[in-house]
């Protein structure tokens, strides 16, 4: 079996921010000069001259931070690791800012001739000052991920919502009420002779099913666990039927169990297999379920033998769905599907 497919690069965030640079820059630069004496410039020359070196100096700090922002949200992404990317980005701004400020008093003591820019007073005063727009500017790119988490989170709850209710409007549009299906059930049983063990098992087997699709539709995920002892049932009514022409095996460890699954996703997957692909005693369906904690993927593969021409081909659309609820789920990586040397397999991710 190859290895599973990696998960998805984290594409950094589509950022339009010409409006921040053109409108920011200049702003910044002029509050920076406000604590520096701009209100006392006395001439438009002097003020052009003052406001333009800020403007170098705000644009380098802006540009720089901009670029760390970047650069530290490439590597850490994730919501759960924004600390250490705040973290982070306080640690290297700091350490940038300071290393500039020496550097700029440095450059200003040797310009005037005078030690007095080098004295810790007016180091710690130009460091303030300097920390203004990188915290400004950190503040601003960060402010704006966050509004965009939320924006995101906020339309991916509507999504799971309205594919609920559509979910729930479809079964009371397309089911038989439940109560009266486990009646009927219950009465076919009870019409079954008691020593036809195999058929009273059938029907308690068919109850199961039905109920664990009744529970489940409405849960966005299960666990691992619960999905295969339904899966299990499902199975047992297709081996009455196919008997030796179906052959399952297994390799989920222990340790998967815990993990969750978007609800009914195994059981689609299992059905295709049975629903599109030759089962006969010359060509046996081969299905194979298993699981790997550490890849964090659970996989169906099957025998692949496409059933002949005449019969309803396969339309996607139960794949497709499969893909969207994991996207919906934000599962930390993709739906895979491959196809390779006679054998169909469908990876699911893991969710925690």
């Amino acid at each position: 079996m190859p290895p599973p497919l990696p998960p998805p690069a984290r594409a950094l965030p589509v950022l339009n921010d010409r409006r921040f640079l053109l409108l920011g820059i200049p702003t910044l630069a002029v509050l920076v000069l406000l604590p520096r004496g701009l209100l006392r410039v006395t001439s438009v020359a002097e003020f052009l001259g003052t406001w333009g070196v800020s403007l170098v100096f705000t644009t380098v700090f802006w540009l720089t931070g901009r670029a760390l922002w970047f650069a530290l949200f490439r590597r850490l992404p994730l919501v759960e690791q924004t600390r250490r990317r705040l973290w982070l980005l306080a640690i290297i701004n700091t350490a940038i800012t300071a290393l500039v400020t020496v550097g700029l008093c440095t450059g200003l003591a040797l310009l005037h001739g005078s030690g007095a820019w080098l004295t810790p007073a007016a180091l710690l005063g130009e460091f303030g000052l300097n920390m203004v727009p990188t915290v400004v500017i950190q503040l601003i790119y960060e402010s704006w991920h966050f509004f965009r988490q939320w924006e995101d989170n906020v339309r991916r709850t509507e999504q799971l919502q309205r594919a609920g209710v559509q979910s729930q409007l479809e079964a009371l549009q397309n089911q038989l009420d439940p109560h009266f299906l486990f009646n009927s059930l219950n009465t076919l049983s009870a019409l079954i002779e008691p020593d036809n063990e195999p058929a009273q098992q059938f029907v308690e087997q068919l109850s199961d099913v039905y109920r664990y699709v009744l529970l489940a539709r409405t849960a966005p995920t299960v666990p691992l666990r619960e999905e295969l002892a339904f899966v299990d049932t499902y199975l047992a009514l297709h081996q009455a039927r196919f008997g030796d022409k179906l052959r399952v095996t297994r390799a989920v460890p222990p340790a998967a169990l815990a993990a969750r699954v978007a609800p009914l996703s195994v059981q689609l997957l299992v059905e295709n297999a049975l629903k599109h692909n030759v089962a006969s005693r010359e060509f046996p369906l081969e299905l194979h379920l298993s699981a790997d904690p550490t890849a964090g993927y659970f996989t169906v593969e099957n025998t692949l033998r496409p059933r002949p021409a005449g019969l309803a081909p396969g339309t996607g659309t139960g794949l497709a769905n499969v893909r969207h609820r994991y996207e919906l789920l934000r599962a930390p990586r993709p739906v895979a599907v491959c196809t390779d040397h006679g054998r169909f397999r469908v990876q699911l991710p893991l969710l925690m």
